[in-house]
């Protein structure tokens, strides 16, 4: 799923950054534009919780680190992670290129400190080739987390910001420029994702390498596996998990945000300070923390949310892609079309299914 998930991710994020390319505009400015008034405030409103959720995950999983490293109870913790997300986001008023920088070098710390515990759990290679081909369901719950793993590559709210990304940042003058202004940023997608790949992938491997192999199984929560890396690795190898927890929601912690004010901007043409629309964002993750929410269903039930979020993106993004007087020569080829429907019937599917096990079965 992990890896079906980051190919799908591939295929959208790159239709995003064409969208913007070949537009100069974003997705939800298009949205706004092709749609009636109804739909679009409808389309709106979905992506604001979208973005939401994206922003419980990231300042939960941040809590989270923060809790297992110093002992910090989660509600400060989550106001600590708040704190931290509003410095990262300070960064954008000296220019994007700081930003960028700084979210590199959170995302180094995520990839190193994951490769680290890969190798330190010595997996075995010929079960990682053979899973990662052959799917293996087991219950409703399985059905959750693969639902969850898609909406935490693909991510809805990324497909508007990308667009908003690539609308502005190197504008081609004809379409042999936009042409080649896509190829290196199909290239940039397929860096990153992979990175992204490499990093869900080895949390999956170590965990079945680590846990199931010793026989801790019943290992579901997050505390749960920052314990076992105590018992079973050492204090240090527990200490790298909770720094790559840190990092990685602290890296992720400006997203949300960024792409709620790509949102808002679009869909209705309305813009507030960013630091406001931060708070605004950071509130239902505090909530979640203040009332004693399991953390680990928390961030799985906000992962799931997003998954839901996709179709919502994806279908409209799709349906003007193919648009030859929207796109010009970049419009989507007929082939490319039915792939990418594909691939939204199928996410659909899955959500649908998991609704139907969830109320039905």
């Amino acid at each position: 799923m992990v890896l079906s998930a980051n190919l799908i991710a591939m295929v959208v994020q790159a239709q995003s950054a064409k969208l913007g390319i070949a537009t100069g505009r974003n997705l939800a400015e298009l949205c706004r534009e092709r749609f009636s008034r109804r739909t679009s405030i409808g389309l709106w409103l979905q992506a604001e919780l979208v973005a939401m959720a994206c922003d419980i995950a990231e300042v939960v999983g941040a809590a989270l680190g923060l809790n297992l490293l110093f002992g910090i109870p989660l509600f400060p913790a989550g106001l600590i992670a708040g704190a931290g997300a509003f410095a990262i986001l300070a960064l954008q008023q000296k220019g994007f290129r700081r930003l960028e920088a700084g979210i590199t070098v959170l995302v180094g710390v995520v990839v190193v400190a994951f490769l680290y515990e890969l190798i330190d759990s010595e997996p075995q290679a010929s079960e990682i080739g053979k899973h990662l081909f052959v799917p293996g369901f087991a219950g409703t719950e399985s059905i959750l987390l693969a639902t969850g793993i898609i909406g935490a590559t693909v991510m809805p709210h990324v497909i508007y910001l990308h667009s908003a990304l690539t609308q502005k940042r190197i504008v081609g003058r004809n379409d042999a420029e936009k042409k080649k202004i896509l190829r290196f940023e199909k290239v940039d997608v397929v860096i990153a994702l992979s990175i992204a790949g490499v990093v869900n992938l080895s949390m999956m491997i170590v965990a079945a390498a680590l846990f199931h192999s010793s026989g801790l199984t019943g290992v579901d929560t997050i505390e749960g596996a920052y314990e076992g890396f105590q018992s079973l690795v050492s204090d240090r190898a527990a200490a790298i998990f909770g720094i790559a927890l840190l990092a990685s929601g602290f890296a992720s912690s400006s997203v949300g945000t960024m792409a709620g004010q790509v949102v808002m901007q679009g869909f209705i043409r309305r813009r507030i300070p960013l630091f406001i629309r931060r708070a605004i964002t950071l509130a239902p993750a505090l909530f979640v923390l203040a009332i004693g929410l399991n953390p680990t269903d928390a961030l799985v039930g906000s992962q799931v949310v997003l998954s839901f979020g996709i179709p919502f993106a994806l279908v409209p993004l799709l349906m003007i892609a193919s648009k030859r007087e929207v796109m010009g020569d970049l419009v989507n080829p007929r082939w490319l079309s039915v792939v990418a429907g594909i691939l939204a019937g199928l996410i659909i599917a899955l959500n649908v299914f998991l609704l139907e096990q969830v109320f039905f079965g």
